[in-house]
């Protein structure tokens, strides 16, 4: 059985905290830099983000460009809010019956154009890929 991702993972995430609104984040890898369990030193996150709004924890919009800092990360719920409606572009979210796997597509009925994603394990992947997309073309 395939795991489904909670939120976007630490490498998504830093890459999304330079493409959207930190605001839009509604939680956070922790930064430690000790593992407290068997006494073995150890940095790096959380195997489980935080779920609480990366800002009200923090109080600092750019504290994740720090070292050693912890990193906003975005839920589906987050992510599919940040999916822009683009003027005559219906975006579909969907599982593809076919391949059993997720992906985002927008269809432009006017000029019969699509930007589509791969097809992913899990839902959290293919609005990444979306966002990347968009923000490639400007379109976000």
């Amino acid at each position: 059985m395939t795991v489904i991702k909670s939120y976007t993972d630490v490498n998504q995430s830093k890459k999304l905290v330079e493409i959207i609104p930190l605001e839009s984040a509604d939680g956070f890898w922790e930064y430690h830099n000790k593992w407290y369990s068997e006494g073995d030193d150890w940095e790096g996150y959380e195997d489980y983000p935080r779920a609480e709004p990366y800002l009200e924890y923090t109080r600092k919009e750019n504290a994740w460009k720090e070292y050693n800092s912890d990193i906003p990360c975005w839920s589906l719920a987050a992510l599919l809010d940040v999916l822009p409606t683009l003027d005559d572009r219906n975006a579909n979210f969907c599982k593809d019956i076919r391949y059993d796997k997720w992906h985002v597509y927008y269809h432009s009925t006017a000029t019969l154009s699509i930007i589509d994603t791969e097809r992913y394990d899990n839902p959290i992947d293919a609005c990444y890929e979306m966002i990347l997309k968009l923000h490639e073309l400007k379109m976000l």
